[in-house]
Order: C-alpha cells, then sequence, then structure tokens
C-alpha cells in the first residue's frame, strides 16, 4: 500500500470508531461476551470449545480499536526511521 492509501485506511477506520453505531456494536459484543464467558453454561466439551472461539472473535473485535492505532503507531515509527 502507498502511504496515501495508508492514510486513507487508517482515517476510514478513525471515522467508523467515531460513530455512535461502532460504540453499539461494541456495547453489544461486551455484552455477548459476559453472557459466553461461562463455563458453568456449557453443555459440553464441544460446547465449551465453542464458547472459546466465540470469544476470541469478540476479543479480536473489541481490541479492533487498539489494534488499529498500534498498527499506526508503527508504521509511523517506521516512516522516520526511512526518512
Amino acid at each position: 500500500m502507498t502511504k496515501t492509501e495508508l492514510e486513507k485506511y487508517y482515517r476510514s477506520f478513525e471515522s467508523m470508531f467515531r460513530s455512535k453505531g461502532w460504540k453499539n456494536f461494541k456495547d453489544d459484543m461486551l455484552n455477548s461476551a459476559n453472557e459466553i464467558n461461562s463455563v458453568e453454561a456449557c453443555k459440553d466439551d464441544k460446547d465449551l470449545y465453542f464458547r472459546k472461539g466465540q470469544l476470541v472473535v469478540m476479543a479480536n473485535v473489541l481490541n479492533l480499536e487498539a489494534m488499529i492505532e498500534q498498527a499506526k503507531e508503527q508504521q509511523a515509527e517506521a516512516d522516520e526511521t526511512n526518512t
């Protein structure tokens, strides 16, 4: 990706993160994660592993903002090093 494309890419995420829809989505994901995060509710080991997979996906979504910010900072550091 070119530097301009990368900047647009990060800006599009920043715009999404500021939206009410993103905040609602994160709240719903967090509530769902809290409901799923119960070993007591598991019927068997297959259900436990299924819930574990769901929680991994939810954690990735909930941490997306931090991951994008970290990638942006790493790119800025790399740009500084290359100039």
